[in-house]
């Protein structure tokens, strides 16, 4: 079986195996919480209906009710600074999902935009990765170079240390500003800013969406939107250094492969035709080399008729032969070189294939 295929094989077990891992790990730690929880809001349901004597069906209105207005806690959500935050997220594919469209005409448009906005994204982020990956080499060599090192390429190692050192700090102090205009925990902000950062967006806690943030805090928009860019960018240089590494390694394989099989194509030696020998017989075969040495798969006839008939009887034989060990053969002359005898040519033997015999 192919290297190529073996890695995928063993990528899709790997992977799936992960997953497997997780939901039991997943499940030991918040089934038991998520009923706690369960039950806490059924037994605050039921105090509130017996309180206040309401039906089921007032109940439910006021939980639509409760659940609509959520996101109108931060504005309006569709004015332009809110609809810049809400493409943001489609074109980094975040889905907070704080804000969706409900017309027809806002749904449509939201995936035509993201069938152009998400390629061009990627290509954005990968693109300032690189670049991110070029400063971030030409300031280690500088390093390296006044520090008087023997090597002062930068390494993978290297590029993988400045760009994680990067990540941490952008986490760090995107952690510290949220976890002040929001009210969160710090903890909290990190997992928010993990969150966004590689895109995950579950949309349990968003930015942007208490004390009318959207319209009566502009600088506090534009520092969440470019945290967003920036960090997104940042991990787009750890993606380059990490992953596309593993993706490329078959495309390499690959490549390989077919290198190789090009360089035994080149030297393989093939000759057909009939060759004249030395002693004026006729070889009619196939000459293919292989490591430098030339197989001859050959027809002789060493057998010969005794009667007046001269039929041949023919024996196959193979002869291997280097390809420099060939100076027992004689030059094939041009037909205008050739000594054909003059006069009516000799009608040929009779052949008796029954009449036999051997020497």
């Amino acid at each position: 079986m192919k290297k190529q295929n073996v890695r995928t094989l063993s990528l899709i077990v790997c992977t799936f195996t992960y997953l497997l891992i997780g939901a039991a790990v997943f499940d030991a730690l918040e089934s038991k919480t998520e009923k706690q929880r369960r039950e806490v809001l059924q037994e605050i349901e039921w105090m509130v209906r017996r309180k206040y004597g309401i039906t089921d069906e007032d109940f439910r209105i006021l939980e639509t009710v409760v659940l609509k207005s959520e996101p109108h806690r931060a504005g309006r959500q569709w004015k332009f600074a809110g609809a810049f935050y809400y493409a943001t997220t489609v074109l980094t594919t975040i889905g907070y999902g704080h804000s969706t469209p409900s017309t027809v005409a806002g749904k449509l448009f939201t995936m035509c935009y993201a069938m152009i906005g998400i390629p061009l994204g990627l290509v954005m982020f990968q693109s300032i990765g690189e670049r991110v990956n070029r400063l971030s080499s030409v300031i280690i060599r500088s390093v390296k170079s006044s520090l008087h090192c023997r090597h002062t390429n930068a390494s993978e190692l290297d590029l993988i240390c400045v760009v994680t050192t990067l990540s941490s700090l952008t986490i760090a102090g995107g952690a510290a500003a949220f976890s002040c205009y929001e009210g969160w925990s710090y903890f909290d902000s990190v997992y928010y800013c993990f969150i966004t950062l590689t895109t995950i967006g579950f949309g349990d806690m968003v930015a942007l969406q208490k004390d009318n943030a959207l319209s009566d805090k502009p600088e506090y928009v534009m520092f969440a939107l470019i945290f967003i860019l920036f960090g997104l960018a940042i991990v787009a240089a750890s993606l380059n250094l990490l992953v596309l590494r593993f993706v490329t390694m078959n495309t390499e394989d690959e490549r390989r492969d077919e290198a190789q099989a090009m360089q035994a194509l080149a030297g393989a030696v093939r000759l057909e035709g009939d060759v004249i020998t030395a002693n004026g017989s006729i070889l009619s075969g196939h000459l293919g080399g292989h490591h430098g040495t030339e197989t001859t798969s050959i027809d002789v006839n060493p057998s010969v008729c005794s009667s007046p008939c001269g039929c041949f009887s023919s024996k196959r034989h193979s002869v291997r032969r280097s390809p420099t060990q060939i100076r027992h053969l004689l030059p094939v002359l041009p037909m205008h070189e050739l000594h054909l005898p003059q006069g009516p040519l000799l009608p040929p033997p009779a052949i008796y294939p029954n009449h036999r015999a051997s020497i």
